[in-house]
């Protein structure tokens, strides 16, 4: 039976006790360092599994690579971070498929096992529930920054680190906890994938900015330009569904829609339980673990933020 719901993952039940997950996912180097880059896509390919509470079981890389103008030594390294990330997430990579293209380009198609009963939607969230996000916002624009020459090998290094992170803490602290409804936070921004959330819960939520966690240096990179395209697509969008309170800096709003590359996971878990998933959270070593906002009734506009 497979899914029709729209979910971050396939959906293919295969027996009561054994649900297949599947998903698909590449992206352009987002860092200069091969190894690193190929990491970080593995990192981000698995994340719409771990955001299901699903465990990854194989993947297959695909792979788009310039044979004629770049040396194979730089795919052999791409190649060797997407396997080292997903040894480190228990996943064997089963094969794949390459062609030559004018960039390069890698990722994976992951699949997951999870028990249908246990499957962790993003559907679900609940008036009352907290929010919790699990990861700073700000790669995209940091990876823009590096993209033009504005960032050094410190803040390439702090962020390769954040994104190259995988969410495999987070999905075991909310199958130990319980929570309502996830996803991961990746393209749309946390604004674009929250929203996807709560439309599809048909609630609202208030957001309190000076609560969600971001990397000190993108509102600094923001002030130079360094805004990647899909983080104004996100803003254009996500606006006219928004009610902006006390101030808020443009600067503020774009971080909060910044496009994300291997983002964190952003869960609604009743609020009695927040508490506990906050400290499973820290204890396994997630990189944030904070209550950034609360699930309210549907109201007129789907978000209220304030300062």
């Amino acid at each position: 039976m497979l899914s029709a719901i729209k979910e971050d993952a396939a959906i293919y039940q295969v027996s009561p006790s054994l649900a297949v997950i599947q998903t698909l996912d590449f992206i352009t180097p987002v860092v200069n360092d091969p190894y690193a880059f190929g990491a970080i896509a593995a990192a981000n390919a698995l994340s719409d599994i771990y955001a299901m509470g699903a465990k990854p079981v194989f993947a297959l890389n695909i792979v788009g690579y310039p044979v004629k103008s770049l040396p194979l030594s730089i795919l052999e390294e791409i190649l060797k971070g997407g396997a080292d990330k997903a040894g480190e997430a228990g996943a064997s990579i089963a094969g794949g498929h390459s062609v030559d293209d004018n960039a390069p380009k890698y990722g994976m198609a992951v699949t997951g096992f999870v028990d249908p009963a246990k499957i962790i939607r993003k559907k679900g969230a609940r008036p009352g529930d907290a929010l919790i996000l699990t990861k700073p916002l700000g790669t995209g624009i940091i990876t823009t920054a590096i993209d033009r020459g504005l960032a050094g090998s410190e803040v390439e290094s702090q962020v390769y680190e954040i994104m190259a992170h995988l969410n495999k803490g987070a999905s075991d602290a909310m199958l130990e906890i319980g929570v309502h409804a996830c996803t991961d936070v990746t393209g749309f921004g946390l604004l674009g994938h929250l929203y996807e959330m709560l439309t599809v819960s048909g609630c609202s939520a208030k957001l309190f900015l000076n609560e969600v966690p971001i990397i000190p240096e993108a509102r600094k990179f923001i002030k130079t330009g360094a805004v990647p395209a899909g983080t104004h697509s996100n803003y254009r969008f996500i606006r006219e569904h928004t009610n902006w309170k006390g101030g808020i800096t443009e600067e503020s709003k774009l971080v909060l829609c910044d496009a994300q590359t291997s983002g964190g996971l952003l869960m609604a878990v009743p609020e009695e339980k927040a508490e506990k998933l906050v400290l499973s959270l820290t204890e396994k070593g997630c990189l944030a673990a904070v209550k950034i906002g609360v699930v309210t009734e549907k109201k007129e506009k789907t978000l209220i933020i304030f300062s």
